[in-house]
């Protein structure tokens, strides 16, 4: 009788043991959070959230800005993600007004400035940073070549230039769409198709990523290719002979956003991570690669990037390009679609 106590005792003690420290074995609430985040930001973002939420685990999927927003799209009926981190702010009023989006005002939304997130008084989306246009040049190529450094979009139109430049393709490329979208916002419609029929003919490929005619760049395949800051910026710091370029008539930007799809079933760990996302902490790890970033105040001076670079990119009506974004990637398609890479 005896034995037979001590066994159910020990076992009452371990089940109460067991309750007492259920938040230890406890298992991690996983969010399933799709991102055109870039690769090698992926790892800095989870382990600074997971610092003040451990028992949260981000699963990424991952792919250019054109793949993901085709994906959350195709899944309209059967949403698959709990979150959309990191996806430019055009494609993510394209969900809203799909309905696939959850407004939700994180802590401290009143701090960011009101221009970089949805509008409305309730967001759909919050943005993190902005992120715009930028030309890499070989220097070294374009010496061997005779190539001169371009200073301005309409540069790049000159014969000089033929099979030397590369561009994301914007069907598939957040990049390439602000840049599409820009130059038909700066000329109009009519003088926006004609500079980019101009440029198609100096173009030698069309990338499905917005990093990779930076890195041809830098590897010298081409001598010009049409990318973004952040890119540009690991591109030099890697020792490649480039030089950034801003071309003058002004640069298409477009804002990282993030928002809460509406289907999820994990509101209060997708809240969190929203919450992170408007942070100070957050901010401060956006501005070591952005040189605009959502909150006031902690932006810092990028290398290479001009001080005034948010002065130089262009007015851009984002509604617009999202009402209009089927239709602009039609006609892109229809008329440029053969130099895309397979």
């Amino acid at each position: 009788m005896h034995k037979i106590y001590k066994v159910i005792v020990g076992a009452v003690g371990a089940l109460v043991l067991a309750a007492a420290g259920g938040t230890a074995f406890a298992q991690k609430t996983q969010l399933l959070v799709y991102t055109a985040l870039e690769t090698d930001q992926l790892k800095a973002y989870a382990d600074s959230f997971n610092k003040s939420e451990p028992n949260i685990e981000l699963k990424w999927v991952r792919d250019s800005t054109g793949v993901i927003t085709a994906k959350v799209l195709a899944e309209k009926a059967n949403p698959q993600a709990d979150v959309i981190m990191g996806v430019a702010a055009t494609s993510m009023m394209v969900f809203d007004q799909q309905g696939l989006l959850l407004p939700y005002k994180p802590k401290g939304f009143e701090k960011l400035t009101r221009k970089y997130s949805d509008p409305k008084p309730v967001p759909a989306w919050v943005g993190m940073d902005a992120w715009g246009a930028t030309v890499c040049f070989n220097v070294v190529e374009a010496a061997k070549r005779g190539i001169p450094r371009p200073e301005s979009w309409k540069d790049l139109t000159k014969a000089v230039y033929k099979g030397q430049i590369t561009m994301p393709a914007p069907p598939s490329s957040g990049t390439g769409f602000l840049d599409a979208t820009a130059w038909l916002q700066l000329w109009g419609e009519k003088e926006g198709w004609k500079y980019m029929d101009a440029l198609h003919e100096n173009i030698a490929q069309y990338t499905h990523s917005g990093s990779k005619p930076c890195r041809q760049s830098g590897a010298g395949e081409f001598v010009v290719g049409i990318s973004f800051e952040y890119r540009a910026q690991q591109v030099k710091k890697s020792g490649a002979p480039v030089m950034l370029v801003f071309p003058s008539e002004g640069l298409g930007w477009d804002i990282e956003a993030t928002g809460i799809v509406k289907t999820t079933k994990k509101l209060e760990a997708a809240k969190k991570l929203l919450d992170w996302i408007a942070s100070k902490e957050a901010n401060e790890l956006y501005a070591g690669w952005w040189q605009v970033v959502a909150m006031p105040g902690i932006a810092k001076p990028q290398p290479n990037i001009p001080d005034n670079y948010e002065q130089l990119m262009v007015k851009n009506d984002f509604a617009w390009a999202a009402k209009n974004r089927d239709r602009i990637l039609t006609e892109w398609q229809k008329r440029y679609a053969a130099k895309t890479e397979k």
